[in-house]
């Protein structure tokens, strides 16, 4: 009869989690890792390669003895015969079928009829040899090596394998039959290491990218793989309107395939230590750095800014993979030595999980880079939504990701649109969500996973403002806010879009006009452009229509980039700078955000008024002051409701160190990017309370909820013999008592008397303090009062 032991170690066997991958080879590796770590070994009982696998239990373990016990009280002897021992088939038994281009495993029967093995080297398959160790045996032997000689030398190779002289000899006996098939079980291979992938992604031209357009593949459990979507959409080139690449539209197989992937990717990841993890990044911002003409280049094609402007993009996104090489110390905690007698407290930062980032159009590089190495090296594993407008530099980043030395499953990418966005919202498997993108967009993801209790940060509603004094450097000054307001074509978060003069306006007017026409407007690949086209022609038609809007509204058009024509890139989507004046708060364009080269320009009477400008607008991510006046910043500095403030600085966008904080309608969420923020968003905190010291031995257990006496914050005692109408109230009180006239049982911090006179200090407040009374037990009764009363 099975005993509860054995029947315990069989049920702790658990099958395999189903789920959905890639190939075969994939969901066998699986399924033969997670089974090694329960202490089992699978094999494969049928298998019809493109369509269907048949995985059930090897029978390893412990073997049952055939033989019969023998009732020694009978004093029968024992028949004498050769002990054998077998298994019968265990019942355990999964299937992986391909649907839709993806293997889906399922559990048949997750139960089996044996115990579990204490080791795998127990198993006999742990000890075959792999087809190029079969090779050098017969080699060995050829060259007159004896089996003991011939396996040492294969332990010099592989000081993990465990055969033995026998084992040698049987694979000679074979080879002199002419048999050269060696059986290896996969999932006996050892795992890879943890420090990365051996080979390279990018060694090798990948196969997407021979292809014209090359559609671009998803990346799913360390693999890219093309999507078994038949529907794509065209990724433009802003500037010739030729179309660059495919993105697919992910199904919703190959999305669950790559949470799968992620989720089971994150055990071994958030047990890596983070040395390692940082050392993958200082590869990163390495390969990062050797390729940047590359990604640049592709996010000049794609997007359309001018090629500085992606170098740019590019340089922001690595200062914070250089930031996240010093996460040992970003993810420390805190701790608190002897908070009480022999007990301390500490808080540690904890990974949450698979973690999921929808970046935008507009910084292809930069924002990608904001999420993925914070995530990634507090522990989480992640997945990515790149811009379908604009995915070739996630798709470059996530080669050199692995390359860097990512493990498989920490980073997954899936291309998509709404289908995507909502099964990133609604997937219970993300516990956290990253988003930056347009306001309605991302009030839509905040609403979405918040119902699904994920986190949530999201940038949203880009409007920042700029306030000019009149003895600002008008030099300078100019320059910053033509660089600020039309750079990147005005399609950056921080760009300035509204200027507020405080004073005449009129002195500023021309000179700024004359700033933004000296601009050159030019498809971004030519080294001259300062301005590059808009991102689509859908974008330029948006802008256009509000520029009109507000000329009907009244605001002075001083100049016009409407109906700029660029040379060799007629077809391209291009607006020129364009400046209005006299635009007031009720007008269309200045209450929506335009995301283009159009500077919005206001007029204030004081500094008052610009500031009170300022705050009664809905958006908050950035504000800047221009003055030589200290007086007049530090004013500004106090009073803007902003989460960025600037002085004589247009873009007051923080290093990684300090995080982004956008505010009021430009941010929805708990916690910012990047800085502490970025870190606290991708951990959770867990607090320890620890105490080591001997106990002494008691006569038996409370079963009463921990007090603070029980952990040593205050004084034990026994109370002295009161009268027996007095009470002893459990107020916090701090003062000293005398014997007798009540004594309170709060966190008092002063000596107690004894009826002797002597003082006992707080070291030795587990001494029994004597009184005159026979020592009656309290019991504790509440009093119609506030406080609760000892009665005696």
């Amino acid at each position: 009869m099975t005993s509860y032991m054995e029947l315990n170690d069989t049920l702790q066997m658990l099958p395999p989690p189903p789920g959905s991958f890639i190939d075969r080879e994939e969901l066998i590796q699986h399924v033969g890792e997670f089974a090694l770590s329960q202490g089992y070994v699978v094999t494969i009982k049928q298998s019809k390669k493109d369509k269907v696998v048949v995985l059930g239990c090897d029978r390893g373990g412990v073997y049952r003895n055939r033989r019969k016990p023998v009732d020694e009280s009978s004093g029968e002897l024992a028949r004498k015969r050769k002990t054998g021992s077998r298994l019968t088939n265990c019942p355990f038994e999964l299937v992986g079928k391909k649907e839709d281009g993806l293997w889906v495993l399922t559990v048949k029967n997750g139960s089996h009829n044996h115990e579990a093995l204490k080791d795998i080297s127990e198993h006999p398959s742990a000890r075959r040899f792999t087809e190029k160790e079969v090779m050098l045996i017969k080699e060995m032997t050829e060259a007159g090596l004896k089996p003991r000689q011939i396996l040492k030398r294969l332990r010099q190779s592989n000081p993990e394998l465990l055969s033995t002289p026998k084992h040698v000899y049987n694979v000679k006996a074979k080879l002199r039959q002419g048999n050269l098939t060696v059986r290896r079980l996969k999932t006996l291979r050892p795992q890879a290491s943890v420090e990365g992938n051996s080979q390279p992604s990018t060694t090798n031209e990948p196969s997407w990218r021979k292809r014209y357009p090359p559609r671009v593949p998803n990346l799913i459990g360390g693999r890219f793989v093309d999507s078994q979507s038949s529907i794509s959409i065209d990724v433009i080139n802003p500037a010739t309107q030729q179309v660059v690449s495919q993105v697919p539209l992910t199904t919703a197989e190959e999305f669950k395939a790559a949470v799968f992937a992620a989720k089971r990717a994150f055990p071994s990841w958030r047990n890596t230590p983070v040395t390692t993890r940082q050392r993958i990044m200082f590869k990163l911002q390495e390969l990062i750095r050797r390729d940047v003409e590359k990604i640049a280049l592709n996010i000049t094609t794609e997007q359309g800014k001018a090629l500085k402007d992606a170098y740019n993009d590019v340089d922001r996104g690595l200062e914070v993979v250089e930031h996240a090489c010093g996460m040992a110390t970003l993810q420390m905690g805190d701790f608190a030595s002897n908070i009480s007698n022999g007990i301390d407290s500490y808080s540690i930062r904890e990974p949450l999980g698979v973690c999921a980032g929808i970046s935008p159009h507009n910084f292809p590089a930069m924002i990608p880079l904001w999420m993925i190495p914070i995530a990634v090296t507090c522990g989480n594993t992640f997945i990515l939504k790149p811009s379908e407008k604009a995915p070739g530099a996630c798709m470059l980043l996530s080669e050199l990701a692995m390359e860097a030395g990512l493990p498989n499953g920490v980073l997954n990418m899936v291309h998509g649109t709404n289908d995507i966005v909502n099964a990133i919202c609604d997937d219970e498997n993300i516990k956290a969500v990253s988003f930056v993108g347009s306001d309605a967009a991302g009030r839509y993801v905040h609403e979405r996973a918040s119902a699904s209790g994920k986190r949530i940060q999201a940038n949203i509603g880009a409007k920042n403002f700029a306030v000019v004094m009149p003895d600002a450097n008008v030099d300078a000054t100019l320059n910053a806010l033509v660089a600020a307001g039309f750079g990147a074509a005005g399609q950056r978060c921080t760009a300035v879009s509204t200027v507020i003069f405080v004073g005449r306006s009129k002195l500023w007017e021309d000179k700024l006009v004359e700033r933004a026409k000296a601009l050159k407007v030019n498809a971004g690949t030519e080294p001259d452009a300062d301005v590059g086209p808009v991102i689509c022609k859908p974008v330029k038609e948006r802008i256009c229509k509000l520029i009109q809007a507000g000329v009907d509204d009244g605001a002075r058009l001083v100049l016009d980039g409407r109906q700029i024509v660029v040379p060799q890139f007629e077809l391209g989507n291009f607006i020129g700078p364009s400046v209005l004046f006299d635009v007031t708060e009720d007008m269309e364009i200045y209450k929506e955000g335009v995301s283009g080269p159009v500077l919005l320009c206001m007029q204030a009477n004081s500094l008052d008024e610009a500031i009170n400008i300022i705050n009664r607008n809905k958006y908050g991510v950035g504000a800047s002051i221009f003055t030589a006046s200290g007086a007049a910043a530090r004013k500004f500095q106090a009073e803007i409701e902003s989460g960025q403030v600037g002085i004589n600085v247009a873009v007051p966008a923080p290093l990684p160190f300090v995080s982004f904080t956008g505010s009021k309608g430009s941010f929805a969420g708990d916690l910012n990017f990047y800085g502490k923020a970025g870190v606290h968003f991708y951990t959770q905190i867990k607090t320890v309370t620890q105490q080591w010291k001997d106990f002494l031995n008691g006569d038996g257990a409370s079963a009463e909820f921990p007090s603070q006496d029980l952990l040593g914050l205050t004084p034990t005692m026994q109370p002295p013999d009161f009268p027996s109408n007095d009470t002893v109230s459990l107020g916090l009180n701090s003062r000293d008592f005398s014997n007798g006239d009540g004594a309170s049982l709060g966190l008092n911090d002063g000596e107690f008397s004894s009826s002797d006179g002597e003082s006992l200090p707080e070291k030795h407040s587990k001494d029994v303090i004597p009184n005159s009374g026979d020592g009656i037990s309290p019991t504790v009764s509440p009093s119609n009062g506030l406080n609760w009363t000892l009665n005696f």
